[in-house]
């Protein structure tokens, strides 16, 4: 679990843990609920976003290494090429 997806839970985990909280507030006809629901949503959004973003990085780290293996796998193959070409000569 990288650092972003790690952030991206904590952050919609608050989300919605202060979801709940303004909703308990609001039953109780306190004013500051409103405030509570408003950064509740800007929390889970910005969580939600966060936890897209590190999957994405995911798939592209697998992307990249996947396309450095198979480079390196083709200059292995190159260069015994080379080798045997000499050896021949």
């Amino acid at each position: 679990m990288n650092k972003y997806l790690k952030r991206g839970l904590i952050l919609t985990l608050a989300g919605i843990g202060l979801g709940a909280l303004g909703m308990y507030f609001k039953e109780l006809e306190l004013g500051i609920y409103e405030w509570l629901l408003i950064l509740s949503v800007i929390l889970f959004g910005i969580g939600f976003c966060t936890i897209i973003y590190a999957l994405m990085r995911r798939i592209d780290r697998q992307s990249i290494l996947e396309a450095r293996s198979e480079s390196h796998e083709n200059d292995d193959n190159k260069k015994e090429d080379d080798s045997n070409k000499r050896i021949d000569a």
